[in-house]
């Protein structure tokens, strides 16, 4: 019998060991685990990306480009046909006058030679978009690029297709303020206009940090404490005595 009690016990200790392989090890959890909080369905949702960045408004530049561009063509072949040749015409209470005038120079001058600074000024406004044309996402920067870009060029192209010649076009100029003949301000046109709001709009959005991107720098403010200075400690401690 002693026999049979020793031969049933390798055979008792393979079943136990068969049923502890089987059953499946309990992951061991530490404090620090315990005292985690589990992830929930709002932490998932805080650390997603979602949407994108907005369209590049390049297309938004050039369409305000070549508004200005048509507006101020049709401007002054108008004024060319009404006014060239007769009296200005007082508008607003005298406020603001039409008149015409052949101007050699361009925007509120009467300096000549400016062909070549129209040029720099067209194409310089044109490189910079097109440059800038993937990451220009900023309506206003859009808006105001826009402006000086059909105004650089409508005034560049009377200097380059205008009388007396090539390259020597005469811009037309046909709003005068508070005087008939320009004694206050110098007579000016459609294309100065754009150009003044143009550089306005961007140097405003340039001071208030709105980048052409359309990122926004927010400047940190300087605490209005000043911070207490943290006594140094001993190298050692001293005995009582």
């Amino acid at each position: 019998m002693d026999n049979d009690l020793l031969s049933d016990a390798p055979e008792a200790d393979e079943k136990v060991s068969a049923e502890v392989a089987e059953k499946p090890a309990e992951p061991q959890v530490t404090a620090s685990e315990e005292a985690k909080p589990a992830a929930s369905d709002d932490d998932a949702v805080e650390f997603s990306i979602t949407g994108s960045l907005p369209e590049p408004k390049t297309r938004l530049a050039l369409v305000i480009a070549g508004g200005v561009l048509a507006a101020d063509f049709l401007t002054k072949t108008l004024a060319a046909v009404g006014l060239e040749g007769g009296d200005p015409v007082r508008i607003f209470g005298g406020l603001l006058h039409l008149t015409f005038v052949r101007n050699p120079g361009a925007a509120f001058g009467p300096a000549e030679g400016w062909t070549v600074v129209l040029a720099l000024i067209a194409f310089g406004v044109a490189g910079f978009v097109v440059q800038i044309s993937r990451d220009l996402r900023s309506q206003g920067w859009a808006a105001g690029l826009g402006l000086v870009l059909g105004g650089a060029v409508g005034n560049l192209a009377d200097r380059l297709f205008r009388e007396p010649g090539p390259m020597r076009g005469h811009v037309i100029d046909f709003l005068s303020l508070f005087d008939p003949h320009g004694g206050v301000w110098p007579a000016f046109n459609l294309a100065d206009l754009a150009i003044v709001g143009g550089g306005a709009v961007v140097i405003v959005l340039s001071l208030r940090h709105h980048d052409y991107d359309g990122t926004v720098v927010e400047e940190v403010p300087e605490p209005l404490v000043a911070p207490v200075p943290v006594p140094a400690q001993a190298d050692g401690l001293r005995e009582a005595g």
